[in-house]
């Protein structure tokens, strides 16, 4: 076999290698792009992990409020229990502090005790600079702080002081004492008692870090913590490592569907692969039959074939690896390790390999490239040596049976109502590969359909009735021709309606919770839990010349559930008797009984928390410090900026429970006719007044958050374009191929037409006839398989993997211009195929028959 592989399979390489490239390249593009995604996503999850362990320490228990800080006497408390040995109190806060550039950015606050850092948090623990005289009591010094790598270089690497402000703006300067090896965003570290002193809290606290004494018991420690005078149902006990834990099973759908995506590349491929192979195998079946003749067996043959569509795949494969390699490394550096789906934000990590990824998508280009080669391979199997011989090709037109296929669809629609399986849509997913495979193999039942009907009406056109009756007879032929447009084609108007419908869903979104026409929030980011705008500040906005009125947010952040990001509470205006004028709806709306609040909970809230229209949630009472029940879930309202839930309610209801008439961000509705560069410059006046720095506010319109918010939609969704044409491509690729394969086989039919008159253009004209006639029926059933498939993707795959819905829309006319596209550029390709066909030569064809 390897004597035959070099002086036969290696010579057809060496004749056609850009097409044989092609296929290569096509494989390792597949490759590439699922491996980059997971080394990046990978990276990504592991630094945030080691970020997360270097910040949170190694405690055994950790205590956490719901929302905000809590009394720090329970310290006292806790540490006095038998089963801990170590007992860290840890205050955490979020600030802004002016960089090097004199631009506001955040930076993450610890307040630490140094003396038991060593034991629990070593990342932490400071390191004096060199050439300070107080570097063995830094730490315990007042306006003392050590920065780790990301706030030096926020600082100005080298620099010995930084400024942060506080919540009314006032600047307080800051020593940097020395640094810290934690890594992750800004962070800086100082002694607790100065944090708190800095803060205004004092006497409260973050969390408490436990290390447990050897052989404790967790269960009865956890009961023994519970009966502590300090506890209160607003406290939490965590596992240490639920942060990154967390994060990594929350991001698990999004990372899956990324790479699935990127899939999509390899599996175009695979088409790609089996249209080099089916016009390579064309082309040389007269040898094959003559190797058979000369004893070379039909599985031989099989084997050969495979071997070759091996070969392909294996140097697309090793090819896609290491460009896969590069891409990542690129990305890391350039782009950090977020790739859109707000996870890995402000995460910037170092590529770390990963063999065993590096095989598994070695062997997935190998098996893609091997499927692609199978049904060339078979066809080799199956040729008639004779008949081959003779030249007359081959005149199988079997469409096989068509309950395979319908089964197939069926299952495929059935598994789209399934649940979600480890918090992703496995079924989902299933579901697409069987309603494409499945309507790929309906193809010919299709054609026959569609052309059987047609082709009584063209009796008189004769061109028209030629290609029409070719498709409709040579209907297995074709539908195996078309499968790679079909898929293509499927998938791109899944990802075109898919996008679509998200896009119109975010904008919908944006015109009901952008209704002001100016926004205001502290520059640099609101800080966390931060509500820099007292009532006095929010009253002095509404008396600008130009602001007919304005209205605070406050912005809280919950932990309601220690296995679950922390959610967002918005305290806001809402109309009890019209809330869809403010929130997103996505259902009816329940009032709320006596004696209870209602609030408004986000579609994530439903599917990670369990919240309910009607029901209640505990444990948002626990934390606001209320008996069970008070609080009732009146609607449900969709959220695109906070993936991981948020709870909305009335303002007035917020400031009765906390006393807490603050906002975290203003919104302005001006006055009929007013200029809004006045009123900006009214705003910038009021922050050097109020806050001290004009430049302590960011200002912006509802049309720039809407215009970006619409930018970062687009580049966050560009790659599906990308996806789209690169599939589309390979798909016409594939018929490109199909034709000329066929064209090859066809010289003696087409001499023998030019006997009976027909010339060169005409017989150009019949394949391009026969090209649109296929490509319209590959468009037709892409445009049907794309829409099934687009609501199985908006309908199913974004709510299990995501958690919000969106509205299906179909955008007709980007849908209709694919389409036809498509079908021209089928029927070009067609056409240049036939060009070699209709050559000066082709009446010499019949020749060999003589």
């Amino acid at each position: 076999m390897w004597p035959l592989i070099y002086t036969f399979s290696w010579q057809e390489v060496r004749h056609q290698p850009w097409r044989h490239l092609a296929a290569v390249l096509a494989v390792m593009l597949g490759v590439a792009l699922a491996f980059s995604v997971h080394l990046i996503n990978n990276s990504a999850l592991e630094e945030f992990q080691r970020a997360t362990r270097a910040v949170n320490g190694q405690p055994d228990l950790e205590i956490r409020p719901v929302q905000g800080d809590f009394d720090e006497a329970l310290f006292g408390q806790v540490a006095t229990l038998p089963q801990v040995r170590i007992a860290s109190p840890v205050l955490d806060a979020t600030l802004r502090m002016r960089g090097a550039d004199g631009q506001p950015a955040q930076l993450r606050l610890l307040g630490l005790d140094a003396l038991v850092l060593p034991a629990v948090a070593p990342a932490l623990m400071p390191q004096s600079a060199p050439g300070r005289n107080d570097d063995r009591l830094a730490l315990l010094l007042p306006d003392r702080v050590f920065l780790n790598a990301a706030a030096r270089a926020l600082a100005g690497g080298a620099a010995d002081a930084l400024t942060v402000l506080g919540a009314d703006g006032t600047a307080r300067r800051l020593a940097v004492a020395g640094s810290v090896a934690a890594t992750g965003p800004a962070l800086a570290v100082m002694d607790i008692g100065a944090a708190q002193s800095l803060l205004g809290r004092a006497g409260r606290l973050s969390r408490i870090d436990l290390r447990l004494a050897e052989g404790a018991d967790r269960g009865a420690l956890a009961t023994a913590i519970r009966a502590l005078p300090g506890w209160t149902p607003a406290l939490r006990l965590a596992q240490p490592q639920d942060d990154a834990e967390r994060i990594s099973n929350l991001s698990r759908a999004y990372r899956v569907n990324l790479t699935v995506l990127a899939l999509v590349a390899l599996f175009t491929g695979a088409f790609l692969v089996f249209s080099v192979l089916a016009l390579s195998v064309a082309k040389r079946a007269q040898q094959f039959a003559l190797l058979g003749v000369l004893g070379l067996t039909a599985r031989q043959r099989l084997r050969l074939v495979l071997i070759e569509s091996l070969a392909l795949g294996a140097a697309g494969s090793a090819a896609g690896l290491a460009l896969g390699l590069g891409l990542a490394w690129a990305a890391l550096r350039l782009l950090g390790g977020d790739l859109g789906g707000g996870y890995f934000r402000d995460v910037a990590p170092a590529l770390r390999l990963d063999a065993g990824a590096a095989a598994t998508y070695g062997v997935l280009g190998v098996l893609a490239a091997l499927a692609g080669g199978w049904w060339p391979a078979r066809a080799a199997q199956r040729l008639p040596e004779a008949q081959t011989l003779k030249g007359l090709g081959d005149a199988a037109t079997g469409a096989g049976r068509l309950w395979p296929a319908l089964a197939l669809m069926a299952a495929g629609g059935a598994l789209a109502h399934a649940p979600p399986v480890f918090g992703m849509p496995l079924a989902a997913y299933l579901s697409v590969a069987l309603l494409l495979v499945g309507g790929i193999a309906a193809l010919p039942w299709l054609i026959l359909a569609l052309y059987g009907r047609l082709a009584p009406r063209l009796g008189r056109r004769l061109l028209p009735l030629m290609a029409v009756e070719r498709a409709r007879r040579m209907r297995g032929s074709a539908a195996i021709a078309l499968s790679g447009v079909v898929a293509s084609l499927a998938l791109s108007v899944a990802l075109t309606v898919m996008v679509a419908s998200f896009r119109e869903s975010v904008t919908r979104w944006l015109d009901v919770v952008l209704p002001a026409d100016l926004y205001v929030r502290a520059a640099g980011g609101s800080g966390g839990d931060a509500a820099p705008f007292d009532a006095a500040l929010l009253q002095a906005a509404e008396r600008l010349p130009g602001v007919e009125r304005g209205v605070g947010q406050r912005l809280r952040s919950l932990q309601l559930d220690a296995a679950l990001p922390a959610v967002t509470l918005l305290a806001r205006a809402i109309d009890a008797q019209a809330p869809g004028r403010s929130l997103p709806l996505t259902g009816p709306v329940l009032p709320a009984p006596p004696g209870r609040i209602a609030v408004y909970v986000s579609e994530p809230m439903v599917s990670l928390h369990g919240a309910q229209v009607g029901g209640g949630l505990p444990a948002l009472d626990a934390a606001f410090g209320l008996p069970p029940g008070r609080f009732f879930v009146a609607g449900v309202w969709r959220d695109y900026a906070r993936q991981f839930g948020a709870v909305a309610l009335d303002r007035a209801d917020f400031t009765r429970l906390t006393g807490d008439s603050a906002a975290s961000e203003l919104s302005l509705w001006l006055a009929p006719g007013a200029d809004e560069a006045t009123v900006r410059a009214g705003l910038r006046r009021l922050a050097r007044d109020r806050l001290g720095s004009e430049d302590a506010l960011e200002i912006a319109s509802a049309a720039q958050l809407r215009a970006t918010s619409l930018r970062i939609f687009d580049r966050s969704f560009a790659v599906t374009y990308w996806l789209q044409a690169v599939a589309i491509a390979i798909g016409l690729f594939g018929i490109a191929a199909s034709f000329s394969a066929q064209v090859l086989a066809r010289r003696k039919e087409f001499g023998l037409l030019a006997h009976l008159g027909f010339t060169q253009a005409q017989v150009r004209r019949l394949v391009a006839g026969e090209g649109a006639a296929w490509t319209l029926i590959g468009a037709v059933a892409g445009l049907g398989l794309g829409i099934a498939v687009s609501a199985v993707l908006v309908k199913v795959v974004n709510p299990q993997s995501f958690h919000w819905t969106m509205d299906m829309l179909l955008p007709a006319g980007r849908l209709g211009l694919l389409c036809a596209a498509v079908v021209a550029a089928g029927t070009a390709t067609a056409w240049l195929s036939a060009r070699a066909a209709a050559s000066r030569d082709m009446v010499l064809a019949v020749k060999e028959d003589w």
